[in-house]
């Protein structure tokens, strides 16, 4: 078994309203910050895991977003395995 890190960015669809990326792309703006636009939030989730490979871990995260990490219907992920 090897060690392996991950990071997964969890981001709402783009169909689906970002409100914590609206207030801050508002607040951006109240501070002077005009030029900026279509803020979006997402979240990042590190971890480390033990596999046989990288195509195993990466269908271990797979499986852990599905059933936890990522609420599917409103949000989109995304893996990434480093050795």
């Amino acid at each position: 078994m090897a060690q392996f890190h991950a990071t997964i960015t969890v981001s709402l669809k783009p169909a689906v309203l970002d409100a914590q990326g609206k207030a801050v792309e508002g607040a951006l703006h109240h501070l002077g910050f005009t030029h900026v636009s279509q803020v979006r939030v997402n979240k990042s989730i590190t971890l480390s895991l033990e596999a046989a490979s990288s195509e195993e871990a990466t269908a271990e995260l797979r499986k852990m977003c599905e059933q936890l990490l990522a609420n599917t219907v409103i949000e989109n992920y995304e893996i990434a395995v480093h050795a």
